[in-house]
């Protein structure tokens, strides 16, 4: 059987155009860590989040190669990294200094994941890995109606991006909802990695960059 990648059976969530466009996202299942701190910072709090995220996503799909068999499990691609961030500077981040990011790490999980599942995942990782999987949880999350487009390039030229997407925002008589409160979560600015830094060149790094909206 065919192995489902959550980023080409959903094209439009994870390879938007280079170009703005409105998106209603639905609810899915994330395992998610939050944190703060400066995410360049070498085993700084960012990258522990990341181990631990893909230590946990990683023990759930190998689950079906030991003895905890999961309900309705199927093939399939771990989906890629995703993180909402803001700042304690206020809600512009590319004039706040790093050290004052705040962010929530997340890796999508299929929809046969369930608490019990997660939870299962975390005595495995902290047994075999001895990670602090008491800072993950699991959640579910409809983002609702965005404005979305592809960032190529560095992590640090994305306010061209976001200055194109307040444009469309504006032009189609929108309102940028970050800060507000949708299906019992902050909206905030979230970004989704589709290419590995350690591997890609910096001027060819996709990251899909997505705004919470409102129809004004």
């Amino acid at each position: 059987m065919e192995k489902l990648d959550y980023k080409k059976q959903y094209k439009d969530l994870y390879l938007p155009k280079a170009e703005p466009r409105l998106i209603d996202v639905p609810s899915m299942k994330f395992i998610c860590v939050e944190g703060k701190g400066n995410p360049n910072e070498e085993k700084g709090e960012y990258q522990e989040a990341i181990q631990l995220l893909y230590g946990l996503s990683f023990t759930i799909k190998m689950s079906k190669l030991g003895s905890h068999k999961i309900e309705g499990y199927f093939e399939y691609v771990v989906p890629p990294l995703e993180g909402f961030w803001w700042s304690q500077e206020g809600e512009n981040l590319m004039g706040s200094h790093k050290e004052n990011f705040q962010w929530i790490s997340m890796i999508r999980q299929p929809e046969f994941v369930s608490q019990e599942v997660f939870e299962w995942a975390c005595e495995e990782v902290k047994q075999k890995k001895g990670l602090a999987v008491e800072k993950a949880r699991f959640c579910e999350i409809q983002e609702g109606l965005c404005v979305q487009m592809m960032h190529r390039g560095s992590y640090d030229e994305e306010e061209k991006t976001i200055e194109k997407i307040e444009h469309y925002i504006t032009e189609n008589h929108l309102r940028n909802d970050i800060g507000t409160i949708e299906n019992g979560f902050v909206r905030r600015h979230h970004e989704i990695y589709l290419s590995d830094p350690r591997r890609t060149k910096e001027e060819n790094l996709k990251t899909v960059i997505r705004l919470p909206v409102r129809k004004v």
